[in-house]
């Protein structure tokens, strides 16, 4: 009989994780690299983000803290909801956790008895589907195609529901296709909700000021007669610069909220009193330079899908957010390329050409694969060329 839980035979290792591993190892054996598989950005973060980590230090902040959160940071996240999102909440409705990805890990264990379905539009962010599986619930997989900009419509998400659903995950702007859902859209969906009483909504934010051409972020939870089925989970990791700091946060109802905390406190306890710190001046401080980093990534953006859309047999969507772009190879795959999938695709990729990608069906949707360009225009144009001789190499 084997040690390891069964429940471990429901889900895999992250295909991300993976794929900047590997880049990480041919680096490491002298292999010139160029990784597009992580989603950092590689800009440093703020000093003065910094110095209020570097200062907690100085003053002895480094004991336990509240398990979910000191009431300094949860003010931080208020005051933030309030001003940047007109959403009014109270310190007992906010969460802290180590990442994001800990806090909808801690939403899932609290909320999910065995066979609640989650509806999860494709493509989507790898670890969802998992989270899912561990917490002993059903991901509900709805294929959302390229001529509806890789988004859910409010039709598909009407078939979708049934008397098992409990949760719908939305994440816009998305990874991995950058694509971001209008107030509009939004609205629409909002219809098909309001009829359906029992479905909450998690919304992922984690991108939400990384966006470009004018789009206007809008989350769920600004619709009144949603809010109170809504968690809104958010973070410093993507905006701030702050991957490493792992500090995410959530906004929503009284009772799921309690419910997160005593997950939480059977856990991991509280996230790292200097990272709240910091935290808590990233959302308190200056804010400018989050526009003049999402020019930079714009004009990488800009170049990656003129890039792509230069390559015989890529074609590629132009985002409105986050920095992930999500391509189509379809055109390469077949007898005539001797590449049958994504997955060989981003296999070939790496060993003809030394650079990293995400095969799409990691993200639920065969036939594309995932670029990061959060990463420096120099590397990227290299990247662009040894991608182009690839594929020409193909036909």
């Amino acid at each position: 009989m084997s040690i390891i839980s069964d429940n471990l035979k429901k889900i895999k290792p992250s295909p991300t994780i993976a794929v900047t591993q590997k880049a990480r190892e041919l680096r490491a054996a002298g292999k010139d690299v160029i990784g597009l598989g992580a989603g950092e950005p590689d800009f440093d973060t703020p000093d003065n983000i910094k110095d209020a980590a570097i200062n907690a230090i100085k003053e002895g902040d480094t004991k336990y803290t509240a398990v979910d959160g000191t009431p300094t940071l949860k003010k931080a996240i208020v005051d933030k909801f309030k001003r940047e999102n007109n959403l009014n909440y109270s310190v007992d409705q906010i969460t802290v956790g180590t990442g994001g990805k800990q806090v909808l890990y801690n939403a899932f264990m609290a909320t999910l008895n065995k066979g609640d379905e989650v509806i999860i539009p494709a493509p989507y962010w790898v670890s969802y589907p998992d989270m899912v599986l561990l917490a002993g619930g059903k991901p509900k997989i709805v294929k959302c195609v390229e001529e509806d900009g890789f988004k859910l419509t409010p039709k598909k998400l009407k078939k979708a529901i049934s008397k098992k659903t409990k949760w719908l995950i939305l994440n816009s702007p998305s990874n991995p296709t950058g694509v971001g859902y209008t107030k509009d859209e939004i609205q629409d969906l909002a219809q098909v909700l309001i009829k359906n009483k029992k479905v909450h909504i998690l919304s992922d934010d984690i991108y939400e000021h990384i966006k470009y051409d004018n789009f206007n972020f809008f989350t769920i939870a600004q619709i009144s007669k949603l809010k109170e089925r809504t968690l809104t989970m958010n973070g410093v990791s993507k905006s701030y610069a702050m991957t490493g700091w792992r500090i995410g946060y959530a906004a929503g109802p009284k009772e799921i909220i309690k419910a997160i905390r005593k997950i939480q406190s059977q856990s991991t306890s509280n996230p790292s009193s200097i990272s709240q710190a910091a935290a808590t001046e990233a959302l308190n401080g200056k804010q400018d330079f989050i526009k003049e980093r999402s020019d930079a990534f714009k004009e990488r953006r800009d170049f990656v899908v003129s890039s792509l859309n230069n390559i015989k047999g890529i074609s590629c969507l132009t985002p409105n957010g986050a920095f992930y772009v999500f391509p189509s190879c379809k055109k390469l795959l077949g007898k005539k390329t001797k590449i049958k999938t994504d997955s060989d695709f981003a296999e070939k990729l790496l060993d003809k050409v030394n650079v990293a990608v995400v095969q799409g069906s990691a993200f639920g949707l065969d036939g594309y694969f995932r670029i990061s360009y959060a990463t420096s225009m120099e590397k990227l144009k290299v990247a662009m060329e040894r991608i182009k001789s690839f594929c020409e190499s193909l036909n």
